[in-house]
Protein backbone atom coordinates (compact mmCIF):
# COMPACT_ATOMS: atom_id res chain seq x y z
CA UNK A 1 0.00 0.00 0.00
CA UNK A 2 2.81 2.37 0.86
CA UNK A 3 4.48 1.84 -2.54
CA UNK A 4 1.13 2.37 -4.28
CA UNK A 5 0.52 5.60 -2.35
CA UNK A 6 3.99 6.86 -3.30
CA UNK A 7 3.38 6.08 -6.96
CA UNK A 8 -0.02 7.86 -6.94
CA UNK A 9 1.53 10.86 -5.19
CA UNK A 10 4.28 11.02 -7.81
CA UNK A 11 1.75 10.85 -10.64
CA UNK A 12 -0.34 13.61 -9.07
CA UNK A 13 2.77 15.86 -9.10
CA UNK A 14 3.44 15.11 -12.76
CA UNK A 15 6.35 12.80 -12.02
CA UNK A 16 6.92 9.52 -13.81
CA UNK A 17 6.28 6.33 -11.86
CA UNK A 18 9.47 4.69 -10.58
CA UNK A 19 10.60 1.65 -12.54
CA UNK A 20 10.79 -1.80 -11.02
CA UNK A 21 14.50 -1.38 -10.22
CA UNK A 22 13.91 1.85 -8.34
CA UNK A 23 11.04 0.29 -6.41
CA UNK A 24 13.19 -2.73 -5.53
CA UNK A 25 16.07 -0.48 -4.40
CA UNK A 26 13.68 1.51 -2.22
CA UNK A 27 12.38 -1.67 -0.58
CA UNK A 28 15.93 -2.89 0.08
CA UNK A 29 16.95 0.48 1.55
CA UNK A 30 13.99 0.42 3.95
CA UNK A 31 14.78 -3.17 4.90
CA UNK A 32 18.51 -2.82 5.63
CA UNK A 33 17.98 0.38 7.66
CA UNK A 34 15.34 -1.15 9.92
CA UNK A 35 16.17 -2.19 13.51
CA UNK A 36 14.76 -5.64 12.75
CA UNK A 37 17.33 -6.20 10.00
CA UNK A 38 20.21 -5.18 12.29
CA UNK A 39 19.05 -7.57 15.00
CA UNK A 40 18.78 -10.37 12.46
CA UNK A 41 22.18 -9.60 10.87
CA UNK A 42 24.16 -9.69 14.13
CA UNK A 43 22.41 -12.85 15.34
CA UNK A 44 23.04 -14.77 12.11
CA UNK A 45 26.56 -16.31 11.92
CA UNK A 46 26.50 -16.02 8.11
CA UNK A 47 25.90 -12.26 8.09
CA UNK A 48 27.49 -11.17 11.37
CA UNK A 49 30.96 -10.71 9.84
CA UNK A 50 29.54 -8.42 7.13
CA UNK A 51 27.85 -6.25 9.74
CA UNK A 52 30.99 -6.04 11.83
CA UNK A 53 33.11 -5.20 8.80
CA UNK A 54 30.81 -2.40 7.68
CA UNK A 55 30.63 -1.01 11.21
CA UNK A 56 34.44 -0.95 11.34
CA UNK A 57 34.59 0.77 7.94
CA UNK A 58 32.09 3.42 9.01
CA UNK A 59 34.05 4.04 12.21
CA UNK A 60 37.21 4.54 10.13
CA UNK A 61 35.37 7.14 8.04
CA UNK A 62 34.15 8.91 11.19
CA UNK A 63 37.60 8.78 12.81
CA UNK A 64 39.49 9.73 9.65
CA UNK A 65 40.23 13.29 10.76
CA UNK A 66 41.73 12.07 14.03
CA UNK A 67 43.87 9.58 12.11
CA UNK A 68 45.16 12.33 9.84
CA UNK A 69 46.09 14.45 12.86
CA UNK A 70 48.04 11.58 14.43
CA UNK A 71 49.99 11.37 11.16
CA UNK A 72 50.52 15.14 11.11
CA UNK A 73 51.76 15.15 14.71
CA UNK A 74 54.30 12.43 13.90
CA UNK A 75 55.51 14.38 10.89
CA UNK A 76 55.85 17.65 12.78
CA UNK A 77 57.73 15.90 15.58
CA UNK A 78 60.06 14.15 13.08
CA UNK A 79 59.17 10.79 14.61
CA UNK A 80 59.56 8.88 11.35
CA UNK A 81 62.98 10.30 10.55
CA UNK A 82 64.42 9.47 13.97
CA UNK A 83 62.95 5.94 13.94
CA UNK A 84 64.37 5.37 10.47
CA UNK A 85 67.86 5.29 11.95
CA UNK A 86 67.23 3.55 15.27
CA UNK A 87 64.65 2.07 17.59
CA UNK A 88 63.79 4.13 20.65
CA UNK A 89 62.04 3.59 23.95
CA UNK A 90 58.99 5.56 25.00
CA UNK A 91 61.15 7.71 27.30
CA UNK A 92 63.63 8.43 24.53
CA UNK A 93 60.82 9.40 22.13
CA UNK A 94 59.31 11.65 24.77
CA UNK A 95 62.65 13.35 25.28
CA UNK A 96 63.14 13.75 21.52
CA UNK A 97 59.66 15.25 21.09
CA UNK A 98 59.93 17.39 24.23
CA UNK A 99 56.71 16.19 25.84
CA UNK A 100 55.69 14.17 28.86
CA UNK A 101 55.89 10.39 28.79
CA UNK A 102 52.12 10.19 29.29
CA UNK A 103 51.44 12.40 26.27
CA UNK A 104 54.00 10.53 24.19
CA UNK A 105 52.43 7.22 25.12
CA UNK A 106 49.07 8.45 23.85
CA UNK A 107 50.57 9.44 20.50
CA UNK A 108 52.67 6.28 20.21
CA UNK A 109 49.75 3.97 20.92
CA UNK A 110 47.64 5.80 18.35
CA UNK A 111 50.43 5.56 15.75
CA UNK A 112 50.86 1.85 16.47
CA UNK A 113 47.12 1.30 15.94
CA UNK A 114 47.44 3.01 12.54
CA UNK A 115 50.55 0.97 11.60
CA UNK A 116 52.62 4.14 11.38
CA UNK A 117 55.07 2.80 13.95
CA UNK A 118 55.36 -0.63 15.55
CA UNK A 119 56.44 -2.05 18.86
CA UNK A 120 59.89 -3.65 18.90
CA UNK A 121 60.43 -5.73 22.01
CA UNK A 122 59.16 -4.77 25.44
CA UNK A 123 59.60 -1.00 25.32
CA UNK A 124 61.09 -0.05 21.97
CA UNK A 125 59.50 1.30 18.81
CA UNK A 126 60.45 1.37 15.14
CA UNK A 127 58.92 2.29 11.80
CA UNK A 128 55.62 0.66 10.91
CA UNK A 129 54.54 -0.50 7.47
CA UNK A 130 52.79 2.82 6.74
CA UNK A 131 55.40 5.01 8.43
CA UNK A 132 58.30 3.74 6.32
CA UNK A 133 57.17 5.49 3.07
CA UNK A 134 56.75 8.75 4.99
CA UNK A 135 60.26 8.44 6.42
CA UNK A 136 61.67 7.74 2.95
CA UNK A 137 60.00 10.58 1.03
CA UNK A 138 60.45 14.27 1.98
CA UNK A 139 57.82 15.21 -0.60
CA UNK A 140 55.23 13.07 1.14
CA UNK A 141 56.01 14.75 4.45
CA UNK A 142 55.60 18.15 2.81
CA UNK A 143 52.19 17.14 1.43
CA UNK A 144 51.07 15.87 4.84
CA UNK A 145 52.08 19.20 6.38
CA UNK A 146 50.40 21.04 3.52
CA UNK A 147 47.14 19.17 4.15
CA UNK A 148 46.77 21.11 7.39
CA UNK A 149 45.72 24.06 5.21
CA UNK A 150 43.00 21.94 3.60
CA UNK A 151 41.78 20.63 6.96
CA UNK A 152 41.46 24.21 8.21
CA UNK A 153 39.31 25.06 5.19
CA UNK A 154 37.16 21.96 5.78
CA UNK A 155 36.43 22.81 9.42
CA UNK A 156 32.96 23.79 8.18
CA UNK A 157 32.39 21.66 5.05
CA UNK A 158 28.96 23.16 4.38
CA UNK A 159 30.37 26.69 4.33
CA UNK A 160 33.01 25.50 1.87
CA UNK A 161 30.45 23.80 -0.36
CA UNK A 162 28.15 26.82 -0.28
CA UNK A 163 30.99 29.23 -1.08
CA UNK A 164 30.48 31.11 2.18
CA UNK A 165 34.16 31.30 3.15
CA UNK A 166 37.41 32.37 1.52
CA UNK A 167 39.55 29.19 1.61
CA UNK A 168 43.13 29.53 2.83
CA UNK A 169 44.13 27.10 0.09
CA UNK A 170 43.55 29.74 -2.58
CA UNK A 171 46.13 32.01 -0.98
CA UNK A 172 48.62 29.15 -0.88
CA UNK A 173 48.62 28.74 -4.69
CA UNK A 174 49.37 32.12 -6.30
CA UNK A 175 48.22 31.11 -9.80
CA UNK A 176 44.67 30.43 -8.56
CA UNK A 177 44.06 34.17 -8.95
CA UNK A 178 44.89 33.99 -12.65
CA UNK A 179 48.06 34.19 -14.70
CA UNK A 180 48.81 37.83 -13.86
CA UNK A 181 52.02 37.54 -11.84
CA UNK A 182 52.13 41.15 -10.70
CA UNK A 183 52.18 41.28 -6.93
CA UNK A 184 53.21 37.66 -6.53
CA UNK A 185 55.29 37.22 -3.41
CA UNK A 186 58.63 35.52 -4.04
CA UNK A 187 58.28 33.52 -0.82
CA UNK A 188 54.93 32.05 -1.92
CA UNK A 189 56.24 31.22 -5.38
CA UNK A 190 59.24 29.43 -3.91
CA UNK A 191 57.08 27.62 -1.34
CA UNK A 192 54.53 26.13 -3.71
CA UNK A 193 57.19 25.41 -6.35
CA UNK A 194 59.19 23.46 -3.78
CA UNK A 195 56.10 21.52 -2.70
CA UNK A 196 55.22 20.56 -6.27
CA UNK A 197 58.79 19.58 -7.01
CA UNK A 198 59.20 17.48 -3.87
CA UNK A 199 55.86 15.70 -4.28
CA UNK A 200 56.52 14.78 -7.92
CA UNK A 201 59.00 11.95 -7.36
CA UNK A 202 56.53 9.07 -7.57
CA UNK A 203 54.84 10.56 -10.63
CA UNK A 204 58.20 10.95 -12.40
CA UNK A 205 59.12 7.34 -11.74
CA UNK A 206 55.76 6.15 -13.08
CA UNK A 207 56.10 8.23 -16.25
CA UNK A 208 59.59 6.94 -16.97
CA UNK A 209 58.47 3.34 -16.38
CA UNK A 210 55.29 3.60 -18.46
CA UNK A 211 56.28 5.27 -21.75
CA UNK A 212 59.16 5.12 -24.23
CA UNK A 213 60.30 8.73 -24.59
CA UNK A 214 63.29 7.78 -26.75
CA UNK A 215 60.92 7.52 -29.72
CA UNK A 216 60.62 11.32 -29.74
CA UNK A 217 62.88 14.12 -30.87
CA UNK A 218 61.70 17.09 -28.79
CA UNK A 219 59.41 17.35 -25.75
CA UNK A 220 57.52 20.34 -24.36
CA UNK A 221 56.37 20.16 -20.73
CA UNK A 222 53.65 22.71 -19.98
CA UNK A 223 53.23 23.93 -16.42
CA UNK A 224 56.50 22.22 -15.52
CA UNK A 225 57.24 24.12 -12.30
CA UNK A 226 60.87 24.03 -11.22
CA UNK A 227 61.57 21.35 -13.81
CA UNK A 228 61.83 18.15 -11.78
CA UNK A 229 60.15 16.11 -14.51
CA UNK A 230 62.12 17.69 -17.35
CA UNK A 231 65.39 17.23 -15.49
CA UNK A 232 64.66 13.54 -14.87
CA UNK A 233 63.75 13.09 -18.54
CA UNK A 234 66.97 14.84 -19.62
CA UNK A 235 69.01 12.35 -17.59
CA UNK A 236 66.98 9.36 -18.77
CA UNK A 237 67.05 10.15 -22.50
CA UNK A 238 70.20 12.16 -23.37
CA UNK A 239 69.18 12.44 -27.03
CA UNK A 240 66.06 14.50 -26.29
CA UNK A 241 65.74 18.22 -26.77
CA UNK A 242 63.49 19.60 -24.03
CA UNK A 243 61.35 22.67 -23.43
CA UNK A 244 59.62 23.80 -20.25
CA UNK A 245 56.90 26.44 -20.02
CA UNK A 246 55.57 28.03 -16.84
CA UNK A 247 54.69 31.46 -15.50
CA UNK A 248 57.72 33.80 -15.41
CA UNK A 249 58.47 33.72 -11.64
CA UNK A 250 58.41 29.92 -11.67
CA UNK A 251 60.28 29.69 -14.98
CA UNK A 252 63.11 31.73 -13.46
CA UNK A 253 63.52 29.10 -10.72
CA UNK A 254 63.47 26.33 -13.34
CA UNK A 255 66.11 28.04 -15.49
CA UNK A 256 68.38 28.38 -12.47
CA UNK A 257 67.92 24.70 -11.68
CA UNK A 258 68.74 23.62 -15.25
CA UNK A 259 71.88 25.74 -15.20
CA UNK A 260 73.07 24.17 -11.94
CA UNK A 261 72.32 20.68 -13.29
CA UNK A 262 74.40 21.33 -16.40
CA UNK A 263 71.58 20.64 -18.90
CA UNK A 264 70.73 24.17 -20.02
CA UNK A 265 72.20 23.41 -23.45
CA UNK A 266 69.46 20.82 -23.96
CA UNK A 267 66.62 22.36 -21.95
CA UNK A 268 65.03 25.66 -22.96
CA UNK A 269 62.85 27.35 -20.33
CA UNK A 270 60.03 29.60 -21.51
CA UNK A 271 58.39 32.10 -19.16
CA UNK A 272 54.79 32.66 -20.13
CA UNK A 273 51.15 31.72 -19.61
CA UNK A 274 49.58 28.89 -21.57
CA UNK A 275 46.32 30.82 -21.24
CA UNK A 276 47.39 34.07 -22.89
CA UNK A 277 50.67 33.26 -24.68
CA UNK A 278 51.47 31.08 -27.67
CA UNK A 279 53.05 27.71 -26.97
CA UNK A 280 56.68 27.14 -27.98
CA UNK A 281 56.71 25.25 -31.28
CA UNK A 282 58.86 22.43 -32.62
CA UNK A 283 58.04 19.57 -30.23
CA UNK A 284 56.59 16.24 -31.32
CA UNK A 285 55.48 15.35 -27.77
CA UNK A 286 53.77 17.51 -25.16
CA UNK A 287 53.48 16.43 -21.53
CA UNK A 288 50.84 17.76 -19.13
CA UNK A 289 51.67 16.52 -15.64
CA UNK A 290 49.12 17.38 -12.94
CA UNK A 291 47.93 20.50 -14.77
CA UNK A 292 44.44 19.95 -16.19
CA UNK A 293 42.70 19.13 -12.92
CA UNK A 294 43.74 22.53 -11.51
CA UNK A 295 41.70 24.41 -14.11
CA UNK A 296 38.06 24.72 -15.27
CA UNK A 297 36.79 23.16 -18.49
CA UNK A 298 37.05 26.40 -20.50
CA UNK A 299 40.78 26.71 -19.76
CA UNK A 300 41.46 23.02 -20.36
CA UNK A 301 39.59 23.03 -23.69
CA UNK A 302 41.52 26.08 -24.91
CA UNK A 303 44.85 24.56 -23.82
CA UNK A 304 44.15 21.23 -25.52
CA UNK A 305 43.23 23.06 -28.74
CA UNK A 306 46.48 25.06 -28.56
CA UNK A 307 48.47 21.88 -28.12
CA UNK A 308 46.73 20.21 -31.04
CA UNK A 309 47.36 23.18 -33.34
CA UNK A 310 51.03 23.38 -32.31
CA UNK A 311 51.85 19.69 -32.77
CA UNK A 312 52.97 18.37 -36.15
CA UNK A 313 51.23 15.50 -37.87
CA UNK A 314 51.86 12.38 -35.80
CA UNK A 315 52.60 14.44 -32.69
CA UNK A 316 51.42 13.22 -29.31
CA UNK A 317 50.14 14.53 -26.00
CA UNK A 318 50.81 12.56 -22.81
CA UNK A 319 48.51 13.65 -19.99
CA UNK A 320 49.21 12.49 -16.43
CA UNK A 321 47.09 13.49 -13.47
CA UNK A 322 44.75 12.22 -10.75
CA UNK A 323 41.48 11.10 -12.28
CA UNK A 324 38.12 10.03 -10.92
CA UNK A 325 37.82 6.26 -10.85
CA UNK A 326 35.83 4.83 -13.76
CA UNK A 327 32.51 3.08 -12.93
CA UNK A 328 33.09 -0.39 -11.54
CA UNK A 329 36.48 0.43 -10.00
CA UNK A 330 36.97 1.12 -6.30
CA UNK A 331 37.45 4.88 -5.70
CA UNK A 332 40.78 5.59 -4.02
CA UNK A 333 41.51 9.32 -3.90
CA UNK A 334 38.26 10.67 -5.33
CA UNK A 335 36.81 12.16 -2.12
CA UNK A 336 40.14 13.81 -1.26
CA UNK A 337 40.67 15.43 -4.66
CA UNK A 338 37.05 16.60 -5.02
CA UNK A 339 37.37 18.70 -1.85
CA UNK A 340 41.01 19.65 -2.38
CA UNK A 341 40.15 21.22 -5.75
CA UNK A 342 37.07 22.87 -4.27
CA UNK A 343 39.25 24.53 -1.63
CA UNK A 344 41.71 25.62 -4.31
CA UNK A 345 38.83 27.40 -6.03
CA UNK A 346 39.53 26.11 -9.52
CA UNK A 347 39.41 22.92 -11.50
CA UNK A 348 37.76 19.60 -10.81
CA UNK A 349 38.48 15.89 -10.74
CA UNK A 350 37.59 14.37 -14.11
CA UNK A 351 37.19 10.77 -15.15
CA UNK A 352 39.37 9.28 -17.91
CA UNK A 353 36.35 9.29 -20.20
CA UNK A 354 35.67 12.99 -19.56
CA UNK A 355 39.28 13.86 -20.38
CA UNK A 356 39.22 11.63 -23.43
CA UNK A 357 36.14 13.50 -24.69
CA UNK A 358 37.86 16.86 -24.17
CA UNK A 359 40.94 15.66 -26.07
CA UNK A 360 38.85 14.34 -28.97
CA UNK A 361 36.90 17.60 -29.03
CA UNK A 362 40.21 19.48 -29.35
CA UNK A 363 40.92 17.54 -32.56
CA UNK A 364 43.01 14.53 -31.50
CA UNK A 365 42.05 11.51 -33.56
CA UNK A 366 42.94 8.83 -31.00
CA UNK A 367 43.14 8.82 -27.20
CA UNK A 368 44.25 5.68 -25.38
CA UNK A 369 45.05 4.88 -21.75
CA UNK A 370 48.63 4.03 -20.84
CA UNK A 371 49.12 1.45 -18.12
CA UNK A 372 51.13 2.66 -15.14
CA UNK A 373 52.20 0.86 -11.96
CA UNK A 374 50.49 3.11 -9.39
CA UNK A 375 47.30 4.79 -10.70
CA UNK A 376 46.65 6.25 -7.23
CA UNK A 377 49.11 9.07 -8.01
CA UNK A 378 48.17 9.61 -11.65
CA UNK A 379 46.48 7.96 -14.60
CA UNK A 380 47.92 8.39 -18.08
CA UNK A 381 46.21 9.19 -21.38
CA UNK A 382 48.03 9.35 -24.72
CA UNK A 383 46.51 11.37 -27.57
CA UNK A 384 47.77 11.46 -31.15
CA UNK A 385 47.36 13.87 -34.03
CA UNK A 386 47.24 12.34 -37.48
Amino acid sequence: MKSLDLARSAQSRGLSRPGWRQQLDARIDRWITSPAFYRWAISNPLTRWVTRRRAAQLFDVMAGFVHSQVLLACVRLHVFEVLRDQTLSLEQLAQHCRMSAAAMQRLVQSAVALRLIERRGTDSYGLGALGAPVAADPGLRLMIEHNAVLFDDMRDPLALLRDEIQPHMQAYWPYMNGDNTQGWEAEKVARYSELMSASQRFVIEELLASYDFSAHRQVLDIGGGKGGWVLALAHKVPSLKLNLMDLPPVAALAAERMEKAGVSDRVTVHGGSFITNALPSGSDLVTLVRVAHDHPDTVVKALLSKIYQMLPSGGRLLLAEPMAQPPGEKPVGDAYFHFYLLAMGSGRLRSPEELRSLMLEAGFESVEPVSNPMPLHTRLLLAQKR
